[in-house]
């Protein structure tokens, strides 16, 4: 694309700047890499015995291509309200790294290659189920429920609670309820995460126009609704050894990292200061990867009291 005059800076793409840190940077990297960690989880959760190689490796590499693929599609989408936020303001699109037309292209080959490697060496439901996660991020959430409502980050956490499940069906090419289980923890657990953040944000957001609950109920309102959510959470977080799923390592360990993100969502609420909401939204990342860690200890170490 050549520059003209008139054109605004952060319309131009810069040929000579393109790099494939672009491309990966839109992909949002740590975010599909703990996406990836619940999905092997489910995978290994979903049988007594190792998986197979080619499940594993086929199985991870399309969920991770075709959430990478919902990713940029998200930052598409999002490139006029990212260029007003300070935290996103830096990213490819709006700093003219990358033009939107080159980043659907990328999108669309990750989606179609993802697809494949899904549908050809895993299963038909895996494939469908991420397919549907990437609609139900990249357009129901990102294009409309984000803009739409303060309740976006509930009803579109479910896309991004799937991969539990992706990772399950991959395996045994069949829902179930252990595995809606695992993606019930997460759709519970991202409220609380992400408000956090909104909090620490809530002047960004206002500045973009986007409904986030800190925005439109009020800062306080939102810090009850991130302890009641974790409430929920730790109550949540008991079922799976209530049930048979897991044994006493899970737990133990749940039940501590439960009790941290309490302690965090209660300070939010009576005692924070300026630094807690994100502190907050930095423990509740820990808590979700060290959950499912401790998930993946207990089912090859399982013993019960």
């Amino acid at each position: 694309m050549s520059k003209s005059v008139g054109v605004a800076p952060h319309n131009i793409v810069n040929k000579s700047g393109l790099h494939w840190r672009d491309y990966y940077e839109m992909t949002k990297p740590k975010v599909v890499m703990l996406l990836l960690l619940t999905a092997l989880v489910g995978m290994c959760l979903a049988s007594e015995t190792w998986i197979s190689w080619k499940i594993l490796l086929a199985g991870l590499t399309g969920i991770g291509f075709l959430s990478s693929a919902a990713a940029v599609i998200n930052h598409v989408v999002d490139r006029k309200i990212d260029a007003k936020m300070a935290r996103t303001s830096n990213r490819p699109l709006p700093k003219g790294k990358v033009s939107p037309q080159r980043a659907l292209v990328f999108a669309g080959v990750l989606t179609v290659v993802g697809y494949l490697i899904l549908e050809l060496w895993v299963n038909r439901l895996t494939a469908l189920l991420t397919l549907a996660s990437l609609v139900g991020y990249a357009f129901i959430y990102t294009m409309y429920l984000k803009r739409a409502t303060p309740q976006n980050i509930v009803i579109g956490g479910l896309a991004g609670a799937a991969p539990p499940l992706l990772g399950w069906t991959a395996v045994t090419n069949d829902i179930h309820a252990h595995a809606l289980l695992l993606v019930l923890i997460i759709f519970i657990w991202t409220p609380p995460h992400f408000w956090a953040l909104a909090i620490h944000r809530e002047k960004d957001y206002a500045r973009a126009k986007i409904p986030m609950l800190p925005c439109t109920h009020g800062i306080e309102f939102t810090k009850t609704s991130i302890l009641l959510y974790t409430v929920l959470l730790a109550l949540i977080g008991v079922l799976p050894y209530l049930i048979g799923m897991t044994g006493a390592i899970y737990l133990l360990g749940s039940s501590a990292l439960n009790a941290g993100f309490l302690y965090y969502a209660w300070k939010l609420k009576f005692a924070s200061d300026e630094h807690t909401a994100m502190k907050t939204f930095k423990f509740s990342i820990i808590h979700l990867m060290v959950l499912f860690v401790v998930l993946l200890v207990d089912h090859y170490m399982r013993f019960t009291f």
